[in-house]
């Protein structure tokens, strides 16, 4: 029997509704430094064991053989993910007892025909599949690529003849694709062309080039999805913008005021995690200062009503609530009353 764990809260809505297959007979999860993050922005451990894994392993470490339980791969599709595969599922006595393999994007033939090769791995591969989920949920209202280099590989002094600017762009343009495999939408791509397409004596670089080459590189994954996911679009069914910063230049200078950006701005975060101290009173009537956590993010119901209010408005409507709930919670009022 399959189940399947839904990130509908996650994403561009209202159509980005992203399943990865969890198989309830399967208890061991492996992934590795890509998919980890992934599956970290879409769901919580208590989501995964919910659905029968007990066991969730990096694909990089060594582990412990379980023969007689089976497994899911959540990898990337690059040559060293499939030769740790293929060493884990070889020979006569493999880690696991049967492999799910699901890729985050499109696979290379060859490397499907290098699993094929292998005469003692396919009788235990119980499904291989493209799951085409390779991008980041940041939030219930959108994605990012994950390059933190990119304006340095694609932008930078030393760009021209860079092998960087072009994995840079093939990465990013895989990782929107497999949004739009995700959504069942298939877009018209439009971009900003280069200055120099219409002014002859413009001389064109490649920092020019990024938004066509780009693109570019999008159209091609979207249009090998035509023939290679079921009920995939065969006609373009909305669009995709793909700009530079020469469009909007003062936009990165602006200071935003909103809930989300002073929290990160005044606050010492750890991503979307804030660490903070707190006086408690312990049993023997002494005080003493814990450390609590506290993750900003869409399953607290204030952070998503207020994370894009202006931080004066923010400021108000969190008094009103905390003024709220001090006349209903009688905790409250006595902790109010005794400071």
């Amino acid at each position: 029997m399959v189940k399947k764990i839904s990130f509908s809260h996650l994403l561009l809505p209202p159509k980005l509704y992203c399943f990865v297959l969890v198989y309830t007979c399967l208890e061991v999860l492996i992934m590795d430094k890509v998919t980890v993050k992934i599956m970290s922005y879409s769901c919580k451990m208590v989501d995964i064991t919910e659905e029968g894994v007990s066991l969730v392993e990096d694909l990089y470490k060594r582990r412990q053989p379980l023969p007689t339980m089976d497994a899911i791969y959540f990898i990337q599709p690059t040559k060293e993910n499939v030769f740790i595969f293929l060493s884990d599922m070889s020979g006569r006595s493999p880690l696991y007892r049967k492999a799910y393999v699901f890729f985050s994007s499109s696979i290379q033939k060859e490397l499907v025909a290098q699993i094929k090769k292998d005469t003692t791995v396919l009788p235990r591969i119980a499904a291989l599949s493209e799951m085409n989920l390779e991008y980041f949920a940041i939030d219930s209202q959108g994605f990012v690529t994950d390059h933190e280099r990119a304006l340095e590989e694609l932008f930078g002094e030393n760009v021209e003849g860079s092998h960087k600017y072009n994995a840079c762009l093939n990465t990013m343009a895989t990782r929107i694709a497999t949004t739009f495999a995700s959504l069942r939408e298939f877009p018209y791509v439009r971009y900003r062309a280069a200055k120099s397409s219409l002014d002859v004596s413009t001389v064109t670089t490649l920092r020019d080039l990024v938004p066509t080459k780009l693109a570019a590189a999008v159209w091609n994954c979207l249009a090998k999805y035509k023939s290679t996911i079921p009920d995939f679009p065969q006609r373009e069914t909305c669009e995709l913008l793909i700009v530079d910063r020469t469009i909007d230049q003062i936009a990165p200078i602006i200071h935003e005021w909103t809930y989300d950006a002073m929290c990160h701005d005044l606050l010492n975060m750890e991503g979307n995690k804030f660490i903070h101290e707190v006086k408690v009173e312990s049993k023997d009537g002494k005080q003493k200062t814990e450390k609590k956590e506290v993750l900003l993010e869409d399953h607290d119901p204030i952070w998503l009503e207020l994370r894009h209010a202006h931080i004066a408005d923010a400021s108000e409507r969190l008094h009103e609530k905390m003024t709220k709930f001090i006349m209903k919670n009688k905790a409250a009022q006595i902790h109010q009353s005794s400071r």
